[in-house]
């Protein structure tokens, strides 16, 4: 008799006359559907073809609970393209069977876990304030966007992320950052991590950069496209040498965005161990630069730049 009980039990739980069902334990989630008319009472199920053709979930955030703590019952909206959910408790969230899912926003939870899975059609990621320690975004070819600030990541591969254009990783426990697949690359915050060395020679399109609050002692930014760039870099006391595509251009427009140890080059030897405050005894000066870029002469109580035959510069200030 009892097992005749567990068994209908177990089968109801699955189907209901036939038909499939989706288990969702979360009430809060379940009433939200039944306000979309898509459920008809809180009993933890719903019928798994009124949600399968679903393309956008759009949860309103609440600065006062409840809030939702469980997404499960999220694999089974086949068609979902869109789903925002941020501002809630959310500790775990699983899409990778959302493989519709085009855009993801899932900021301000309790995340520790996401699974992407391989959703080859998302393209605008947002888990920023969240508890991660890693996130892996190997198989998500076509994203542009990437928010992944305020987590606790120590690491990220972007290698596969080709058509990236916007990437803020703010806050975070990274070590280093490879970007030099990330052709497609106009904006990038990493500001206040840990990172030592950072080469952005190769995007080519990059025109925001906030490096600032770091561990740098080492950043290539000579891309080619410095004259659209606005960079910041300060707060990195290591860092004394900043590859460029233009010293005088980079004085003009940089200099209130570096460290006062920071100097201009065209070339830092790209070993990350060139100082320009220690300059070798063989450099030879062949001009002087005032603030503007124009060649002058040698004057007391005047920012100067003094230019070397190495191609490194210094910036100089001679009180008389």
């Amino acid at each position: 008799m009892k097992t005749t009980l567990l068994f209908l039990s177990v089968f109801l739980s699955v189907s209901l006359f036939g038909q499939e069902l989706t288990y969702v334990p979360d009430d809060l989630f379940e009433q939200h559907l039944i306000g979309l008319g898509l459920d008809d009472v809180l009993d933890d199920y719903v019928l798994t073809s009124n949600i399968e053709n679903i393309t956008r979930l759009d949860f309103p955030y609440q600065t006062i609970g409840p809030f939702f703590s469980d997404l499960t019952g999220i694999e089974d909206f086949a068609s979902l393209t869109y789903l925002r959910c941020g501002l809630n408790q959310i500790t775990n969230l699983d899409v990778s069977n959302n493989g519709n899912l085009d855009t993801l926003i899932c900021h301000l939870n309790w995340l520790t876990e996401l699974n992407l899975g391989e959703n080859n059609s998302l393209k605008y990621l947002d888990c920023a304030y969240n508890g991660l320690q890693n996130i892996n975004i190997s198989q998500l070819p076509y994203l542009s966007f990437l928010n992944i600030s305020f987590n606790q990541i120590t690491n990220i591969d972007l290698t596969q992320n080709n058509l990236l254009t916007e990437f803020w990783c703010v806050e975070n426990q990274l070590n280093s950052l490879d970007a030099s697949a990330n052709t497609e690359l106009q904006l990038l915050y990493c500001q206040s991590n840990n990172i030592e060395y950072l080469d952005l020679s190769q995007n080519i399109n990059l025109d925001s950069l906030y490096c600032n609050n770091n561990s740098l002692y080492c950043l290539n930014v000579a891309n080619g496209n410095n004259f659209n760039l606005g960079l910041n870099a300060q707060n990195n006391p290591n860092l004394n040498c900043i590859e460029v595509d233009e010293v005088v251009w980079a004085w003009i427009q940089w200099p209130d965005f570096t460290d006062p140890q920071v100097s201009f080059s065209e070339d830092c030897n790209n070993d990350c161990t060139s100082s320009l405050t220690e300059l070798s005894t063989s450099n030879n000066l062949i001009k002087i630069l005032d603030m503007m870029g124009r060649e002058t002469s040698f004057k007391p109580n005047t920012p100067l730049i003094y230019v070397y035959d190495d191609g490194t510069t210094e910036k100089v200030f001679t009180i008389e």
